[in-house]
Formats: C-alpha cells, structure tokens, sequence
C-alpha cells in the first residue's frame, strides 16, 4: 500500500482526492491536513511515502511546508496541487524541491499519472502549464 497524506485548507477538495486516490485500491489516505503546521504535526507521527498539498494555506503556506518537508523528511515525496497557472508559483515549487507540481482544474484525469510517475523517481508537471 502507498501512504499518502493530503493538505488543503478546503475540506471538499480534500474528499474529492482522497476519493481519486482510494480508488486505486493500491494507496491509501493517512493524514489530512487544513494548514501547513498541522501538517508537520501529522508527518511527526506517520511515515507517509509522499504528500501532496496546496500551495495557499493558513498558518504556513505550501511551499514554505513542502521546504521543510524535503529538509526534515527527504525520503518523502511532494506533489502541489494548485490553482495557480503561474509559471512563477511552478519555479518556486520546483525550487523548494517539490517532486511534482499538478494543476488542481486536472487531477480527476492525471493525478495517477503524477503519483506513479514520481513513485518511479521522475518529475512530474501538468500539461496544461505547456498550454
């Protein structure tokens, strides 16, 4: 089984991926989160083998939280999921060493393409950013 903790700010979002994700049958949701400090409380007591998290939270914002996570836990993966289209959010996750940056508008159609792309060690980008 794959671990997996979620961070988003919006419970609904947080459903509606965790729903994607289990029904792979294959991952697992562990943790959820509604801001970036309570998710570095959950990752202190749980070993998930990746994270995926919004960029705009209360209290610590995503990339901020993805910095910390890949300096405190680096075995764990990170993939954005975000509304920001930007190119400049995208340099900035990349730089605080996120796995993956996914656009949220795509995840019902390519979120098992992220997370199985970088469970096998690549990068992944959302397509619609090449748009």
């Amino acid at each position: 089984m794959y671990d997996i903790v979620l961070a988003d700010d919006h419970v609904l979002v947080r459903q509606g991926i965790k729903r994607i994700i289990e029904e792979n049958g294959q991952m697992k949701v562990v943790g959820e989160a509604g801001d970036g400090l309570q998710l570095l409380e959950i990752l202190k007591e749980t070993s998930p083998h990746m994270v995926i998290l919004d960029i705009s939270m209360p209290r610590l914002r995503g990339l901020e939280a993805a910095e910390r996570i890949k300096r405190n836990y680096p075995r764990i993966k990170v993939l954005i999921l975000s509304m920001h289209r930007s190119k400049e959010y995208l340099r900035q996750a990349l730089a605080s060493g996120v796995d993956g940056y996914m656009l949220k508008e795509d995840a019902d159609l390519a979120l098992y393409s992220a997370i199985e792309a970088i469970r096998a060690g690549k990068p992944f980008v959302s397509p619609l950013l090449d748009e």
